[in-house]
């Protein structure tokens, strides 16, 4: 919590922005499913809970995040490199 809390409010937002859209569904659906799923159209839902257990559920959410954000980029790394299997080699230069 602490480290959150010495967050500059820019930083956070960026790392935000910068997961993909599927990455942020992935983690609400993991803390929807720790949390509960009741609609919340239908129902007015207030969950409470200690320090100790935010912290755990943050830090679930956050390694879920890096986790699928490291994925991501070594697909497209795997990508990238096997495009290069394609392009011809050059000759050298002398």
């Amino acid at each position: 919590m602490e480290y959150l809390q010495r967050q500059q409010p820019e930083t956070l937002a960026y790392i935000a922005q910068s997961a993909s859209p599927e990455i942020k569904q992935i983690i609400n659906n993991n803390v929807m499913g720790i949390v509960g799923m009741l609609p919340s159209e239908e129902f007015n839902i207030q969950i409470t809970t200690d320090r100790e257990n935010l912290a755990n559920l943050l830090a679930s959410a956050m390694m879920t995040g890096y986790f699928l954000s490291q994925m991501e980029q070594r697909r497209d790394l795997e990508v990238a490199l096997s495009n290069v299997d394609s392009i011809p080699p050059q000759p050298p230069k002398n």
